[in-house]
């Protein structure tokens, strides 16, 4: 494989909140620079309206992502596994780059509750980019 962009995966438990959102700022700021890819350890049916909702306000579109469930194989193609949650459901595999971000878990809440969680996911994701050499 030639591809010599940095790949970042986004896992929480449900793959529904978190870490869509996070995958959302990521494509949206970093464009084609960074491979993209988000999981969850047990993921719901399907993306939290509530995040949809709060992700629409910032003009990100996440209407079309589904809640996959955490591979062997995602985890270990990724330079950077950023966890939201998961605690020992998320694998580790030596050699990689890991962060921890603790954040609130969407999941029941309404968009009021969502937008804080959107905009820290956003001054992470700025974070991340920067320390990947990555400007948005």
């Amino acid at each position: 494989m030639s591809d010599t962009r940095p790949s970042v995966l986004f896992v929480c438990v449900h793959n529904a909140g978190r870490s869509q959102m996070a995958a959302g700022w990521l494509r949206h700021l970093a464009g084609d620079a960074v491979e993209v890819r988000s999981a969850g350890s047990e993921p719901a049916d399907r993306i939290n309206p509530a995040a949809v909702e709060a992700m629409r306000e910032v003009g990100i579109d996440i209407t079309d992502r589904v809640p996959a469930k955490l591979t062997w194989d995602a985890a270990r193609e990724s330079d950077v596994i950023v966890t939201m949650g998961c605690g020992d459901a998320c694998p580790v595999f030596p050699g990689k780059r890991y962060e921890d971000w603790r954040l609130d878990d969407p999941a029941g809440r309404g968009v009021d509750a969502v937008r804080p969680i959107r905009d820290a996911i956003r001054t992470r994701v700025e974070k991340l980019l920067t320390e990947l050499d990555i400007g948005p």
